[in-house]
């Protein structure tokens, strides 16, 4: 498998690299990356053939969609695909009233919520003028999920989004000002919930199928591949661990990873150690296997991170490798494997 191949999503006719750009480091996240070394990973995934760029405007209050613009804005337009996200909007402050965090400086914009119908028509604006680009190819409204509003007011937040940036968002793709829409999220039960209740064509997941975890499989990745919605993955590393192994501090969907997590990663380090695969290799390729995913996204830092995931890409695993994980129920029986 090589990481510039594409998949032509059914519902929306868009032809995107499996392996995609995932923008949020260069936002900042964590710690600062210079505008020489943001513009220098944009052009090294072009060089490698990727052709999918991922940004939002939470990624540094708008540094990363910025970034993304000035790095992409003299190559071909028809020839890249870019997405971005809803549901926040931005607006000038002073640097000193704003909370950064997680991201360690960025654009001086504070951040919002809005979900509804008129903010979303404003966020697709605003975020076309932050990019510098005269249009924008998917759209998706991001974090309407337990993990960011918490289980109690989850479900209204939910319901705004539904009734208001789904609509938006459904009349610009009639427009034709977008090509595809969906939502970003981190659960994927709120996922498929989105798919019964809006006529969306993606979905980007964060996290949530991988060699750690399966229950996406309960329903939402049949359901994903019945109705032809191309499923975006992000976080198949579970946000560390299954780059790192099972090392002091490994992280663990942005948590120090437990006890149980780390003794199950040790167990399929055992089967990658015996079959002498890559642990990175083995998780960024079993989760591709399901034919719903159409493409991944990691975040890279630097290039040589970037390098590194391209050669995964092209990492030979034997059909053995994945019965031996099978065997040892440390994956699903039903989970598809690479063939």
């Amino acid at each position: 498998m090589n990481a510039d191949m594409k998949n032509i999503w059914p519902r929306s006719g868009l032809d995107v690299t499996v392996m995609g750009f995932g923008a949020s480091p260069i936002g900042n996240l964590a710690r600062p990356i210079s505008e020489e070394d943001s513009a220098a990973l944009i052009h090294a995934a072009w060089n490698a053939g990727i052709r999918y760029f991922d940004t939002a405007p939470m990624y540094g209050h708008g540094l990363s969609e910025a970034r993304c613009g000035h790095g992409l804005r003299w190559f071909p337009r028809d020839e890249f695909v870019i997405s971005t996200k809803v549901g926040r909007l931005l607006t000038a402050a002073r640097r000193s009233e704003i909370d950064f965090s997680p991201w360690a400086s960025g654009l001086p914009f504070q951040m919002r919520f809005d979900y509804s119908y008129d903010g979303t028509m404003r966020s697709i604006e605003d975020s076309l003028q932050r990019l510098g680009l005269e249009r924008i190819d998917i759209a998706l409204i991001h974090d309407i999920d337990n993990f960011t509003h918490g289980s109690q007011n989850q479900p209204a937040v939910f319901d705004t989004a539904m009734s208001g940036a789904a609509k938006a968002l459904a009349r610009l793709r009639d427009e034709g000002v977008v090509k595809a829409i969906g939502v970003g999220v981190n659960e994927w039960e709120v996922a498929y919930e989105a798919i019964k209740r809006a006529d969306f064509d993606c979905l980007l997941l964060a996290g949530r199928y991988t060699l750690l975890e399966q229950d996406a499989l309960d329903g939402f990745l049949p359901a994903c591949e019945k109705q032809q919605v191309s499923v975006i993955l992000g976080g198949c590393y579970n946000s560390g661990i299954l780059a790192t192994g099972a090392i002091k501090g490994a992280r663990y969907n942005y948590a120090p990873a437990s006890d149980d997590i780390l003794a199950r990663v040790r167990k399929i380090e055992a089967v990658c150690h015996d079959f002498n695969v890559p642990l990175k290799a083995a998780a960024l390729q079993f989760a591709l296997a399901h034919p719903a995913i159409a493409t991944n996204i990691p975040g890279v830092r630097t290039v040589a991170q970037l390098q590194d995931n391209i050669e995964t890409f092209k990492a030979q695993i034997p059909s053995a490798f994945w019965t031996e994980l099978r065997t040892k129920q440390l994956i699903r029986e039903d989970a598809p494997v690479p063939v």
